[in-house]
């Protein structure tokens, strides 16, 4: 997550379904029948979850001991069935002060045990990785708009061990004094909790995979490159990233202002801005340089290095076309949501009140990790009044959570590299399985900006995509969260497969994948779609 001014509460998850049509010979029919329904029975059986230890004595936990009997959550408030194996709690950076401490909750997998743990993180700076647990792949859901949670046949703690984190320190229920001034010091904290994390559960040799959004896709790499430092693959086997949306090159410059007029123009029968407004955009993306720029540099192979340029707001106000753009849309909606604009009026109820900036909330509803039976719950500290994003500064010298802490003259606070120069290309050359996507209804972070970002990046010797990505995504499988639903209201068969969802292209180690109806969040708005990246980044399946 990543707050830029007044944005709108997040909205429901949005699903199209494609179904399949025309004429085809009966028995190649029924062939293709019979093998979709053998496919969705081997995710089904995937998703089906195995008691945990407190349901049945004959069933015993690697992970349940002296040390983490204390972090057993047992249930939790308004959700009323079976959440399974879970620990939460607090974890010292340092295992002999505890002083300073972060957040964590920990689901094992309910599919077959597995030696293997992905790590979750939101982005921000300063926004929590609680969001991903309740809204975006833990096992049950509680969506902006919806009365109560429900479960998520799409969870990835299906195929893995979830452990989300609230990091850095300043984050969420994560307590202790704020010490870090770069992404070297967030991850060295990082990987502190995380062996104090392993040992406390017993967990060794395991593969590490860390993944996250946003503002993450500063921290993810910088911690797997930490991660990769330690050289002790005992507690240190990472085996691959993914990141949605990341931060990852210039980030106000490359993507966003260079890319933001061309999305525009592309998205204007959502936007609805008027002619002469487009027209005074397409003049100052001329002169501006940002057509330029995109014309020489946005090519597959790229012919060189992008220019360091560093967008100024002070001197260069009027090439701001970004605010501008985000300031109009408001005004044709008042509801505009930056995170996913196909979003309309009325604003939704959210349970964990984002974005703090405009929230609306019924009589009698609160935040939903700020109740104090759920922090009990959780054995959360019940002296934080805990906020989806931090409205304090998480880096020394830095300004209040969401402001741009990216590298170079126009941020202070977190003044680390971007991740394509050094850690993102260090990652990728030393597991070859690191994804990177964008979902094309985010305008914070752009698809092409994202894109333009990796052809400025050298790695496994070479500079950029050699080739423009054009491989489509096509989701063959039926929807198993609206199967039953549908059946039930004699609709069987209209959850058919969703088709051609987005764009991947595979190369030295890298996998791109663009995200077709889909926002910030992508395993909010588009389930299906991230759970065949996490298995891809699990090594399951070789393509998407």
């Amino acid at each position: 997550m990543l707050p830029r001014g007044l944005y709108t509460a997040l909205a429901v998850c949005t699903l199209a379904f494609n179904v399949v049509a025309g004429m085809r010979r009966p028995h190649l029919e029924t062939a293709s029948k019979r093998a979709q329904e053998r496919a969705r029975d081997r995710v089904l059986e995937a998703t089906r979850p195995r008691p945990s230890p407190r349901q049945s004595s004959n069933t015993s936990s690697p992970f349940l001991n002296s040390a983490t009997e204390k972090y057993v959550v047992k249930s939790l408030p308004d959700v009323n069935y079976d959440i399974g194996e879970m620990y939460s709690g607090l974890m010292p950076i340092d295992a002999s002060n505890a002083s300073r401490a972060l957040f964590f909750i920990f689901e094992p997998t309910i599919g077959a045990p597995s030696e293997d743990i992905t790590i979750w993180l939101n982005g921000g700076p300063g926004c929590s990785s609680l969001e991903g647990f309740l809204q975006e792949m833990g096992r049950f859901l509680w969506q902006p708009g919806t009365y109560a949670p429900a479960e998520n046949p799409y969870s990835w703690v299906n195929l893995t061990n979830m452990l989300w984190v609230e990091q850095p320190v300043g984050t969420g229920f994560s307590i202790g004094d704020i010490t870090a001034t770069s992404e070297e010091d967030i991850a060295q904290d990082f990987i502190k909790f995380f062996k104090n994390f392993e040992t406390t559960f017993g967990i060794k040799n395991y593969k590490i995979y860390v993944t996250g959004e946003s503002y993450a896709g500063r921290y993810v790499p910088y911690i797997s490159a930490a991660m990769l430092d330690q050289k002790d693959k005992e507690y240190y086997d990472l085996s691959g990233a993914l990141v949605y949306d990341p931060v990852i090159g210039q980030f106000v410059y490359t993507q966003e202002e260079a890319v933001v007029v061309p999305y525009v123009q592309e998205y204007n029968n959502i936007l609805n801005l008027n002619a002469s407004f487009l027209a005074q955009l397409e003049s100052l993306d001329q002169s501006c340089g940002y057509a330029a720029l995109r014309e020489k540099y946005f090519t597959f192979p790229p012919p060189g290095n992008q220019p360091a340029v560093y967008f100024n707001y002070t001197s260069e106000a009027n090439c701001d076309v970004f605010s501008m753009i985000d300031n109009a849309a408001l005004e044709v909606n008042p509801c505009f949501d930056i995170y996913e604009i196909n979003q309309q009026c009325p604003l939704l109820w959210d349970v964990i009140s984002f974005p703090t900036q405009l929230v609306y909330t019924p009589d009698g509803a609160n935040t939903y990790f700020n109740r104090s039976d759920v922090k009990a719950a959780l054995h959360a500290p019940a002296y934080v009044s805990w906020s989806e994003c931090t409205n304090s500064a998480v880096f020394v010298g830095g300004e209040k959570s969401g402001a741009y802490y990216t590298g170079g003259p126009e941020g202070e606070g977190d003044l680390s590299a971007d991740p394509i120069q050094k850690v993102l290309p260090q990652v990728i050359e030393a597991t070859n399985r690191v994804l990177v996507s964008n979902g094309d209804f985010d305008m914070i972070i752009i698809t092409n900006g994202t894109l333009l970002a990796i052809q400025n990046m050298t790695w496994n010797g070479q500079l950029g995509f050699q080739t423009q990505p054009a491989t489509p995504i096509n989701i063959t499988l039926p929807d198993l969260q609206y199967e039953a639903v549908y059946a039930a209201n004699g609709a069987a068969g209209i959850d058919g497969p969703q088709g051609i969802m987005g764009i991947q292209h595979y190369e030295r180690g890298l996998m791109w994948a663009e995200s077709i109806l889909a926002g910030h969040m992508q395993p909010e708005f588009q389930p299906r779609v991230t759970y065949r990246h996490l298995q891809w980044l699990l090594g399951q399946i070789e393509t998407l």
